[in-house]
């Protein structure tokens, strides 16, 4: 349940500032989201298969998958961080989308316009920008996973 709702936080954060900070998702942005998504599917799947079968070693397998995924979401939000510094290069498509104002369908303001470039830091705190705290964040989650398998294992 912890993992399901942190991941829910962090999508509605991430949503937040897209839609009331007004920051564009990069191509980057939006892969680190799907860990969230998938995370939360997961975590779906595995409450309804613990009401069918009770087992401490399937949740504590289930807990070792978990934190693999949020390493996976640590990896990915670690090499956007590379990205924003220059360390390597972007992937294709992480080139900022120019904004064309005559092709602006103003019908539906709601729909993205533009997106941002991946090389760029479009806001940061305490010195680290959002995909360094995501990976910060990506890791805390899969130390408690782990932690969880840990503790499960013992029962």
């Amino acid at each position: 349940m912890l993992a399901s709702l942190a991941s829910l936080l962090m999508l509605a954060t991430a949503h937040a500032f897209e839609r009331w900070a007004l920051l564009a998702p990069c191509p980057l942005c939006l892969r680190q989201r799907e860990v969230y998504w998938a995370v939360i599917s997961m975590c779906l799947t595995a409450l309804v298969l613990k009401q069918i079968r009770p087992n401490p070693r399937f949740l504590s397998a289930f807990n070792v998958l978990l934190g693999m995924v949020f390493l996976t979401g640590a990896v990915v939000a670690f090499y956007h961080v590379g990205v924003e510094w220059g360390v390597w290069p972007a992937p294709s498509g992480c080139a900022a989308g120019a904004v064309d104002l005559t092709a602006i369908d103003l019908s539906d303001l709601d729909q993205r316009q533009a997106t941002s470039s991946c090389t760029e830091i479009p806001w940061s705190f305490l010195g680290l920008s959002m995909a360094a705290w995501n990976g910060l964040i990506s890791l805390a989650l899969a130390a408690t996973s782990f932690g969880g398998a840990i503790l499960l294992r013992r029962l």
